[in-house]
């Protein structure tokens, strides 16, 4: 095939794979890196580079599941908790084996809808790199991660835009 015909097949085939089709073993720390090197030749107007990526992996994967549960407990009336959903970050989270952050850095050099567009291609690109190595991926952008400013020490020009889940699949 040529690099047209690969890349078309690589795009067709580019799917949000969700944790609980993730099988319990480690993705390399090779393969992470070039998800996330790939990210960086995103388009960005006037090279403001407003992606901001934290890994999650081993305890600290395990850290964020319990302050996401804990924050999704104290955001919620009690009448509107449900059990299934609380257990349910922590699955999803405790099942993939990295996760990264998607944060956006507003320089105020271009309008902010750019620097949002900028980091979801840097997302597609991280999409594209994931189906290229079958590793299951998807991002997801719970309310939630609003309250993650302290762990993930987002300054007041950034906004959490999500999580990229990342899985090897069978």
């Amino acid at each position: 095939m040529n690099k047209a015909e690969v890349l078309k097949k690589i795009i067709e085939q580019r799917r949000s794979i969700f944790p609980k089709d993730y099988i319990d073993t480690e993705i390399s720390q090779e393969i992470i890196d070039e998800i996330l090197h790939s990210a960086i030749f995103a388009p960005n107007h006037k090279r403001t580079k407003p992606w901001r990526f934290k890994i999650f992996r081993g305890e600290e994967k395990v850290k964020l599941a319990s302050e996401m549960q804990a924050i999704y407990k104290a955001t919620q009336p009690g009448h509107l908790f449900l059990e299934k959903k609380y257990n349910d970050i922590g699955f999803k989270i405790n099942k993939a084996d990295a996760i990264a952050s998607i944060v956006v850095n507003f320089s105020g050099m271009v309008p902010e809808w750019e620097e949002i567009a900028a980091v979801s291609m840097a997302v597609q690109n991280m999409y594209l790199t994931c189906t290229a190595n079958e590793i299951g991926c998807y991002w997801s952008s719970p309310k939630l991660v609003e309250h993650l400013k302290e762990s993930l020490t987002i300054e007041e020009n950034q906004k959490c835009l999500g999580l990229f889940y990342m899985g090897n699949l069978e």
